[in-house]
């Protein structure tokens, strides 16, 4: 089967963390880009905030001569207002603006008024980021109108993307100035779903008694919610990326997105399997030597290495139910050295100097042992951080005898962190397992990221992937590589047992069954890459157009044919009442 594509004359994508990775945004965009490039080579233009200084410049912007250039030259934008053209230094390198937008403050007053008067968005309690992020978007559709004005007449095929409530100012921007631009709003996740599971609150057990404008009320939410409400219901196309998120904005923001987009992966970011062992005993080392400097106890090679990781929501990420199977995993009396990694970044000093002293002069017969050895790098606010004192809390302190220890690694691998002095990946390789119980996970890529490593997961069903793992593959180890969970509101301790007994199956797997696990891994993360998963943003954008073409009269022109996967479903039509997740199984 085949379907035509739309021609595209420019494809605008803004976010907060285009050239400035923050979380899970970053990843989609970064990794998506390289096959849009394939689809739309040079008409995608990343927009994103130019926050950077000569002290501290973005390490993903490369400024080289572009097609943008010409534009920016002359281009005529608010005095304060100003613009970096160049590329993102991504597989794929497209085009990309950095706006510098200090000096849309200014005019915050006015514009909120007219977001009022136009779209009902509440601006007037708005405080933290609120007004950060409205600067920015602002700006960003600024940007978008100079550069479709330069353009002219030539272009009549436009698509402004924005992502999550940061850029929702500039989506209205762009419809209120330009109706003959079609307009995407993705949400990543709902800021008042979010909210609510960052206070506490049983999401999923009460989400159809849940309203999203009182909720926002008692949190103290109403801008960002009024803002997302507002930026979803005026989108040409509103869309997210799982089943699970869906049901969230039908019930928060009173709208059944159009289409499910799932985020996919990009697998040049994976080791070529030549090189596989050689960094994955990289890894391992690195990892194995710095356990050893920190507790003074020699691990052997065939230690059980496994992680949790990403951003620093207790709850959220599910990073209590980790520490809590772990627990449970060493009163089962396991007959293998286990080390359980927490690899979330927090408010972190500095990298102990005694650490890096003692990694210097390692002795792996007799290693020393440290001060405190749970931690890698000293915190700032040890006694208010929910993470180490959990672990304090749990008895954690990797003595000689313990088969199972924990050690919390607070910062972001970047390659400089002062203890790994390597990146995220280049130790996700190295381990044996991850677990991801998440509470609170519109998708979830650090389980996505484990399996494209060959890497077995936990993960549950109130997460994006873990729904889309179940709808596609066997949902055992040896069947996809992942186990996904059942988790509600009232089963916390039974999660905790569940992912301890995952756990002891793995590190008791034979050498062949580790082999078999790991091909069945790799195997789920290729079903997930770009080149299935953007064919539901091609039909987003096919939607978006559909809109904008019937506003201005514009007869849409087919560009080429592409060859749809087989098995995929259709487009979901605009006025269709639920969104199916756009990788199930076609029954």
């Amino acid at each position: 089967m085949t379907k035509e594509l739309a021609k595209v004359d420019c494809l605008f994508e803004t976010s907060w963390e285009v050239c400035n990775k923050i979380g899970g945004i970053y990843t989609v965009l970064s990794t998506k880009a390289k096959t849009l490039q394939k689809l739309y080579k040079d008409k995608t233009i990343f927009i994103g905030p130019d926050v950077w200084t000569e002290q501290t410049p973005s390490p993903y912007f490369v400024t080289e001569p572009t097609p943008l250039d010409s534009w920016a030259s002359q281009a005529a934008l608010p005095v304060g207002v100003t613009v970096r053209t160049g590329r993102w230094d991504i597989p794929g390198r497209p085009l990309v603006v950095l706006v510098k937008f200090d000096a849309m403050y200014a005019v915050k007053d006015e514009f909120y008024g007219k977001m009022w008067e136009l779209y009902g968005v509440d601006s007037l309690h708005a405080y933290g980021d609120y007004d950060e992020a409205c600067a920015f978007s602002h700006a960003a559709g600024v940007v978008i109108e100079s550069i479709v004005n330069y353009k002219g007449k030539r272009a009549t095929d436009i698509i402004a993307h924005f992502d999550e409530w940061t850029t929702g100012m500039g989506l209205l921007y762009v419809k209120w100035k330009l109706p003959q631009v079609a307009t995407i709003f993705t949400t990543h996740a709902t800021s008042i779903g979010r909210s609510i599971c960052g206070n506490n609150k049983p999401l999923y057990d009460y989400m159809k008694g849940y309203n999203g404008d009182q909720m926002a009320r008692e949190l103290n939410m109403e801008s960002k919610h009024s803002l997302e409400k507002a930026a979803a219901h005026a989108a040409d196309c509103f869309t997210t990326v799982s089943d699970v998120t869906a049901v969230e904005c039908e019930q928060l923001l009173e709208l059944r997105p159009h289409i499910v987009t799932p985020n996919g992966f990009e697998q040049n970011f994976v080791p070529a399997a030549s090189k596989i062992a050689a960094a994955r005993q990289k890894a391992r080392q690195a990892m194995l030597d710095t356990a050893s400097a920190l507790t003074g106890k020699n691990y052997p090679a065939d230690t059980f290495i496994v992680t949790t990781s990403g951003r620093c929501e207790y709850r959220n990420k599910g990073i209590d139910m980790f520490l809590d199977a772990i627990n449970h995993l060493r009163a089962m009396g396991v007959n293998r050295q286990v080390l359980a990694f927490v690899m979330v970044p927090a408010w972190a000093r500095e990298p102990r100097p005694d650490l890096i002293e003692s990694i210097k002069v390692l002795n792996p017969e007799q290693p020393r042992r440290l001060d405190d050895p749970v931690i890698t790098h000293w915190l700032n606010n040890p006694c208010e951080d929910q993470i180490i004192n959990r672990i304090h809390g749990l008895g954690h302190c990797n003595a000689a005898g313990d088969r199972v220890d924990v050690i919390y690694v607070p910062c972001y691998l970047n390659c400089n962190d002062g203890i790994f002095n390597l990146d995220y990946y280049s130790l996700l390789v190295g381990m044996d397992a991850t677990v991801f119980p998440s509470y609170y996970e519109p998708w979830g890529y650090t389980p996505l990221e484990s399996v494209a490593f060959g890497v077995p997961t936990v993960t549950t069903t109130l997460s994006g992937f873990g729904q889309w793992v179940l709808s596609t593959a066997p949902n055992t180890f040896d069947g996809s590589g992942v186990n996904v969970l059942t988790r509600g509101d009232s089963n916390y301790t039974q999660v905790c047992a569940e992912i301890a007994d995952s756990l002891e199956t793995l590190l008791n797997a034979t050498d062949s069954e580790t082999k078999r696990i790991a091909k069945a891994a790799s195997a789920t993360a290729g079903r997930a890459a770009w080149s299935y998963f953007i064919e539901y943003y091609v039909e987003a954008f096919d939607m978006a157009l559909a809109k904008a073409h019937s506003r201005t009269g514009v007869c849409p022109v087919a560009e080429k044919a592409v060859k749809r996967k087989p098995g995929r479903p259709k487009k979901v039509a605009p006025d269709a009442k639920p969104a199916k997740s756009a990788a199930k199984k076609k029954k």
